[in-house]
């Protein structure tokens, strides 16, 4: 009895649930965008489209070389969320299941009989049977094996639709065949250091030293790994989270000075929402802007007391985006020539509510109180049921709406937009005219490869302000001497 982790790990999950919707999908190229523009790229692609290479982080342009006949689809988090409730309810009427790794994967902890092989194996039938009754193109690929790691990795080594067992027995030969980064926790980084050790193939990472792996990892996550690949099951390491941020790919209709200031005032208000519904406050933020045929981006990196409410985050960025505008106006950058692509904005150096002094300025409780008001209103009609002005213009075009991170499923309720929902019910008509616009597209400029010169790094030192960065004042064009060379932003 070694089984003690069944892994489910639906296939192309964005994907198939497009093409459970619209059946005239079924058996095409799928390609999931964030938003409709060329200069984006897939955020998840079908089991069909993964057959001509194109997967997720292939940009449009190219999939559309790859295969021109490709199905482009907005995608629609609310509705994925649905699905992956519906589909764990299915999961348990079979076997309990664990907290899901992510909207797409969940674990399964086998106890008593249900550990001996054949009984698993007939647990993981009753999932696929489940799963097929209630939708009828949606799949799963499922292993099992004596802890997650493995269950995981057993899960991804037969798809689609796959069943995979590894026992103790199995192990690790039925592992040497895969490649290093098919193996969880082994990224580009981890690869280059395993390589630098002289592990080159899974064969030699199993056949290597516990104390080896611990010196290529630099820490004791090698032996935590090297354990793993054995079948020990491992308690979860403690993390505590660094930061909270949001990243969007703007849209042409924002790709403005306006309409990126727009998008991360947006950006900023959830953020800041979510810092405070999780108990934190930040004690810095990282501002970053890229633009269309620029390798320079504007970044801002600023640190100060620690804060949670929004309105003097607000005041912060904007402080910080004067010194674009006043590129804008120096002529040292030209908005039409090199509009802004995306946005990001990160709060940094989190630190748990209840660890800070409260505040002793009447503004900053005002402003404190008004963020919760806020919050508890949107909480209550929907997300940006009421909101700041200045992100009028990102709420005016729907833009970065409720997205699905990799660590965690969303709730629908606190973060769609309210905007979003109501279109919600138009969502066939919304389809066709997406359908219309990536027709209209212009992918010629996209696909041409632009000669661009590398610009040396300008090191900047951190932006300080005093508490809650009141004392930052307003943003000042720094004296040119003659002959003096300044940095674009």
């Amino acid at each position: 009895m070694t089984l003690r982790c069944l892994f489910v790990d639906f296939n192309s999950f964005f994907a198939s649930v497009e093409q459970q919707d619209r059946p005239e999908l079924r058996g095409r190229p799928v390609g999931v965008v964030p938003v409709v523009a060329a200069t984006t790229c897939c955020i998840a692609a079908s089991i069909e489209a993964k057959q001509y290479g194109i997967g997720t982080g292939t940009p449009v342009w190219e999939a559309m070389e790859k295969y021109p006949g490709i199905a482009l689809v907005e995608a629609r988090p609310a509705r994925y969320v649905e699905v992956h409730h519906r589909l764990m309810k299915a999961i348990e009427d079979c076997i309990p299941h664990g907290e899901a790794a992510s909207i797409d994967e969940v674990p399964c902890w086998l106890i008593g009989r249900e550990r001996r092989r054949d009984n698993a194996v007939a647990i993981a039938h009753a999932i696929k049977r489940r799963i097929t009754a209630e939708f009828d193109w949606i799949r799963c690929s499922i292993g099992i094996a004596p802890n997650r790691f493995l269950a995981k990795t057993a899960s991804d080594m037969r798809k689609p639709d796959g069943l995979t067992v590894l026992e103790t027995g199995d192990l690790p030969h039925a592992l040497h065949p895969l490649a290093l980064r098919d193996l969880c926790g082994i990224g580009p980084s981890m690869e280059r250091r395993l390589r630098a050790a002289g592990i080159d193939t899974v064969e030699q990472l199993c056949a290597t030293t516990r104390e080896r792996l611990r010196t290529a990892w630099g820490s004791v996550e090698g032996e935590r790994f090297w354990l793993q690949l054995r079948g020990h099951e491992l308690p979860e390491r403690a993390t505590r989270r660094g930061s909270i941020g949001h990243s969007h790919v703007l849209g042409p209709e924002l790709r403005s000075y306006d309409g990126a200031r727009s998008v991360l005032f947006k950006l900023l208000a959830k953020a800041a929402m979510r810092l405070r519904k999780d108990g934190f406050l930040a004690a810095g933020m990282a501002i970053r802007i890229r633009f269309v045929g620029l390798e320079h981006r504007f970044e801002r990196d600023l640190s100060f007391a620690p804060i949670d409410d929004t309105p003097t985050f607000l005041h912060l960025l904007g402080g910080q985006l004067q010194a674009l505008e006043q590129a804008a106006a120096k002529g040292r950058w030209q908005p039409r020539r090199h509009p802004p692509l995306s946005v990001a904005v990160t709060l940094v150096g989190l630190e748990k509510a209840g660890d800070v002094s409260a505040e002793l300025m009447d503004t900053r409780r005002r402003d404190r109180d008004m963020s919760r008001v806020v919050d508890r209103i949107n909480q209550k009609y929907g997300n940006n049921a009421i909101y700041f002005g200045a992100m009028q213009h990102a709420i005016h075009h729907d833009a970065a709406p409720m997205r699905i991170p990799f660590s965690h499923v969303p709730e629908t309720a606190s973060e769609q937009d309210v905007g979003t929902r109501r279109k919600d019910a138009g969502a066939d008509e919304l389809y066709l005219q997406r359908e219309r616009q990536y027709k209209v597209l212009a992918e010629t400029a996209h696909r041409e490869a632009q000669k661009r010169r590398a610009h040396p790094a300008v090191p900047a030192e951190p932006f300080k302000a005093g508490a809650g960065g009141w004392n930052a004042g307003r943003w000042q064009e720094p004296a040119v001497e003659a002959g003096q060379t300044l940095p674009l932003f």
